[in-house]
């Protein structure tokens, strides 16, 4: 890919803020020159887990991430991707999907971790493991909640054209994955059609 326009800079950066699983696939959107992987390389992981801090607290930044905690990841959001197509479907979701999701937890399963902060018990939820191995458990953990939870039939495909990205309206009405993004550009494009016409 060449060099990347100023305007074009909000549309490689990660959609953030829908469910966890759904910000995973989110990570591979389209742009005028294809698609783009926003987890190409374990900086770009770094950068995502950045954003991603308040949910997954305790990960490291891109300097201690390998291309085996990469590839962890990539598998639970190829699996987490396909369980989702198929459900928007209404199909089934292939066996190798929710058995590969079902596989990165039980590589780290989630154990509560009792300690005492001077005054009463502590119970934080830990996970055994290199950190790919735990971030994909709790990537897998978060693709498993999503697929579960009956508010998954309202998760809606963007509705502009050119994108690929997915998200759970918190408004019946919402067409766009984010205003900023697509619902602007389309606004644009009806405003100058309207006047082009005219």
């Amino acid at each position: 890919m060449g060099p990347i326009s100023i305007s074009r800079v909000s549309e490689l950066l990660p959609l953030t803020g829908e469910p966890l699983a759904l910000d995973l696939v989110n990570t591979r959107p389209h742009t005028p020159d294809g698609p783009v992987d926003l987890l190409a390389t374990p900086a770009a992981l770094g950068t995502w887990l950045t954003l991603q801090a308040e949910r997954l607290p305790g990960y490291p930044s891109e300097a201690a991430l390998t291309a085996a905690d990469l590839a962890a990841v990539h598998a639970v959001r190829e699996h987490t991707a396909v369980a989702i197509d198929h459900l928007r479907r209404g199909e089934k979701p292939p066996a190798s999907a929710l058995a590969g999701l079902n596989l990165a937890q039980r590589a780290a399963p989630a154990i509560l971790e009792l300690g005492w902060d001077g005054t009463s018990v502590t119970a934080v939820p830990q996970r055994a493991g290199t950190v790919g191995v735990r971030l994909a458990a709790r990537l897998a953990a978060a693709a498993g909640e999503l697929l579960a939870d009956p508010a998954f039939a309202a998760v809606r495909a963007c509705e502009a054209s050119d994108c690929v990205m997915l998200f759970l309206p918190a408004h019946p009405r919402r067409r766009w994955c984010s205003a900023a993004r697509c619902g602007n550009r389309a606004r644009v494009a009806r405003y100058y059609q309207r006047h082009r016409t005219t």
